[in-house]
């Protein structure tokens, strides 16, 4: 429950409203090793603390990756944090995204807006591991170009040519030449096979319900897609309640969940 002093780094500004906060133990003793998908609760001393998938590389040493958009109090206050101020950290938490029980299988990442954030811990596992899949398919929706996560390193994940990356938005603006539309539409001409297929899927919980919805009409089994469920996370430790989801709690059954297991009440904002 107690968070470790943490010191900001660099702060880069990734859109409008979203930021990635680049984050350095006060005490070299403390070790930044996560598995793919965990999350952190990031405190600000007197403000308030909110949980933040990891979204570096947990395959590499360096300091731990957040990136979060401008939404409350706690995440406004952190857009104005400097480099050398500090910051509380507590974590990992979570279950993580089933990257080494899928080895051998294709792989299909779907991604709505600052979802990317949570699946790109993930992508960087599938590339340092590469020999271990068949195809790696990335499907990223956003709003508008200018909402796009992660723009320079879409382009150099575009130009592998191991790695097959599609990108939508719902509304082009400016000299955008890309898809038009909603992520889910690129599912039915994604290339994998649905038969060993993982699908791994973050964004806004009504996008992976037809995210979920169209994997099952390319094949896709409910036991073969995974889902991100990053709701009303407080405690990280399952105390306080409010991330229960039917009779999962999130933070620590959570986030990452198999559909099938959560399917009864997946959807179903009562629970």
């Amino acid at each position: 429950m107690l968070p470790h002093r943490y010191r900001v780094s660099r702060i880069r500004q990734e859109t409008l409203d979203t930021f990635t906060l680049e984050l350095r133990p006060e005490d070299k003793g403390i070790g930044d090793r996560f598995k793919p998908g965990q999350f952190n609760m990031l405190y600000l001393f007197g403000i308030g603390e909110v949980p933040i998938s990891i979204s570096g590389d947990p395959c590499r040493d360096g300091p731990l990756l957040h990136t979060t958009r401008e939404v409350g109090i706690v995440t406004q206050a952190m857009r104005k944090l400097h480099p050398g101020d500090t910051i509380g950290v507590r974590g990992p938490f979570g279950t993580a995204w089933p990257v080494e029980e899928s080895f051998g299988n294709d792989i299909v990442l779907v991604a709505g807006g600052i979802g990317l954030a949570p699946l790109r811990s993930a992508l960087y596992y599938l590339l340092a591991h590469r020999d271990h899949y068949g195809k790696i398919v990335l499907l990223y929706g956003t709003r508008s170009p200018e909402d796009i996560l992660y723009r320079t390193e879409l382009e150099k994940w575009r130009s592998q040519l191991d790695l097959d990356v599609h990108v939508t938005v719902d509304r082009a603006t400016g000299q955008w030449r890309g898809n038009v539309g909603v992520v889910t539409t690129l599912i039915s001409r994604a290339p994998f096979d649905t038969q060993r297929t993982t699908a791994m899927i973050c964004g806004p919980e009504v996008m992976m319900r037809f995210a979920v919805m169209h994997l099952a009409e390319r094949g896709v089994r409910s036991e073969q897609v995974f889902l991100s469920m990053e709701r009303n996370m407080q405690c990280a430790v399952g105390l306080c309640g409010h991330c229960q989801c039917g009779p999962k709690l999130v933070c620590k059954d959570g986030p990452v969940f198999r559909h099938s297991d959560i399917e009864p009440f997946f959807g179903k904002r009562e629970l």
